[in-house]
């Protein structure tokens, strides 16, 4: 079994969970919470992750294991990802230059609120026309920047705002239903990399995608990435970091309203949402 920690919403409030991959959350934490672990104000994950407490109830809902934590992204990470950016790119030169340069694409992808967890929507802006999920292995770290935790996380975006320019980033990969995270945070110490990734998207109850990768494919580490982040940047409660997909449907494909998406990882479990379109607010 694969000790890992959750976190549910039961009573109205949020608290984390110990349990297994297996199994799910089993033990309600209501005296630690991700902050204080990830700050190096209470127990380590590990300890987190063996803690027992009271049952979960019954009417517990998963929740994100995100805390007050930001959620960073690295970009083109692997050569599919570069490949695919230069398809949709009006400009490549960008995305050659980045791939094989020393310093890592690295954006801010969400704050913690704005995180989505397993079973919750994701959503593709109604102002784009070409728009995919990113499955994406999610490095945990803790205030010092180090690597304590994995988990699973979707970086969805938009390929048509993104493809018209590059300075458009952050409008394609940043608004609300952008981010989901989830289902639980595995302890460095519980598994090894590499780690298979795997990406399903249904349909009308319909598999209309289906791939796989691996993270030993990517150009850079993980060592690596979580050290650019943290060179000149305080994370008090820690971070989250996205370390790029080495899965991106071809195009045409593009995802559509009601949408189911997949994202399982060994070890990890599987990150389950359903797609929503994001109107403009007037």
């Amino acid at each position: 079994m694969v000790a890992a920690v959750f976190r549910v919403t039961a009573g109205g409030e949020a608290h984390l969970a110990s349990g297994t991959i297996e199994h799910g959350p089993t033990s309600l934490l209501r005296d630690v919470t991700l902050d204080d672990v990830l700050a190096g104000r209470g127990p380590g994950l590990a300890e987190v992750a063996a803690s027992e407490g009271e049952h979960v109830p019954t009417d517990a809902r998963p929740a994100p294991p995100v805390g007050s934590q930001e959620v960073w992204a690295a970009g083109v990470t692997y050569r599919r990802s570069r490949d695919a950016r230069v398809e949709e790119a009006i400009e490549a030169t960008p995305y050659d230059r980045v791939y094989v340069a020393e310093r890592p694409e690295l954006f801010c992808k969400s704050a913690g609120s704005r995180v989505r967890g397993p079973d919750e929507p994701v959503a593709v802006r109604a102002d784009s026309t070409w728009d995919v999920p990113e499955p994406e292995l999610t490095l945990v770290l803790d205030a010092r920047a180090r690597i304590v935790g994995y988990t699973i996380g979707n970086d969805v975006s938009s390929r048509s705002i993104e493809g018209e320019n590059t300075l458009y980033l952050p409008q394609a990969k940043t608004y609300d239903g952008s981010c989901a995270i989830g289902p639980a945070i595995v302890p460095v110490g519980e598994v090894e990399p590499p780690f298979t990734i795997r990406m399903t998207i249904e349909r009308d109850s319909v598999v209309v995608y289906d791939d796989d990768t691996t993270t030993s494919e990517m150009r850079r580490s993980f060592e690596e990435l979580a050290g650019y982040l943290g060179r000149a940047l305080t994370f008090p409660v820690g971070a989250f970091l996205m370390t790029g997909t080495g899965i991106v449907p071809d195009p045409p494909f593009t995802l559509d309203a009601g949408d189911i998406v997949r994202i399982a990882i060994e070890d990890l479990g599987t990150l389950r949402n359903e797609v929503e379109r994001l109107e403009p607010r007037a």
